[in-house]
């Protein structure tokens, strides 16, 4: 089997449609509407957490059966059904029109898998087993949300911080200049403390421009 593509994107506007009104979907709804994604629903019957979510209008409801047509125009769908003669029909729409698709338990089905991930701010760790073991996948997130705590997210606006004052003072900093100058257990260690500033400052320390090193004998 072909291994799958890690690829992050971005849906803020775009339009989703989810096939399914039960609480799979929701589960799926929730997540698209996190990633700031324009949320269509498609289900003769829906749960009571999408009826609250389309009374706040953060969803569109289509309360009918799935038709041929549904999924035209989106970003990307989901079918969460639990039918499969209707994940069969929305899969072979999806194909034809070019939609990226996910039928929830059916890789077989689906031009694109959802991991089990972690987020912390900006930072995301996403673990896949290319649809093989969700269990497993869930498993090893689980392990790494023990090591990896919300300082990370602090670390991130850093670093974001840091490459803007850099930028405007016209520096450039190479690749591995930045990986030589982030200390990052160090700078975790001083987050954990509440002592944001010194870890920034400790980043500025171990950053040198190219002109200011020393040369090579």
């Amino acid at each position: 089997m072909s291994s799958y593509y890690p690829v992050f994107l971005n849906l803020s506007g775009r339009r989703c449609v989810v096939v399914g009104g039960g609480l799979v979907a929701l589960r799926k709804v929730q997540t698209l509407l996190q990633c700031g994604a324009t949320v269509e629903v498609v289900s003769p019957e829906v749960c009571t957490g999408l009826e609250e979510l389309a009374t706040r209008r953060k969803i569109n409801i289509v309360l009918r059966k799935y038709r041929h047509g549904d999924i035209g125009g989106a970003f990307l769908a989901i079918s969460a059904t639990g039918d499969t003669v209707v994940n069969t029909k929305v899969a072979q729409e999806a194909e034809q029109r070019g939609v990226p698709v996910n039928v929830v338990d059916n890789r077989e089905f689906s031009s694109f898998i959802v991991p089990s991930y972690l987020r912390r701010g900006d930072v995301t760790i996403a673990v896949s087993t290319a649809g093989r073991s969700p269990a497993l996948a869930r498993r090893i997130r689980t392990r790494l949300e023990k090591d990896i705590g919300v300082e990370y997210a602090a670390l991130a606006e850093i670093v974001d911080e840091v490459r803007s004052e850099i930028k405007k003072k016209g520096m450039e900093i190479g690749t591995e200049d930045w990986q030589d100058a982030m200390d990052v257990d160090s700078m975790i260690e001083l987050l954990k403390k509440g002592e944001r500033e010194k870890a920034k400052n400790l980043l500025l320390k171990n950053l040198k421009s190219p002109g200011d090193k020393q040369p090579e004998e």
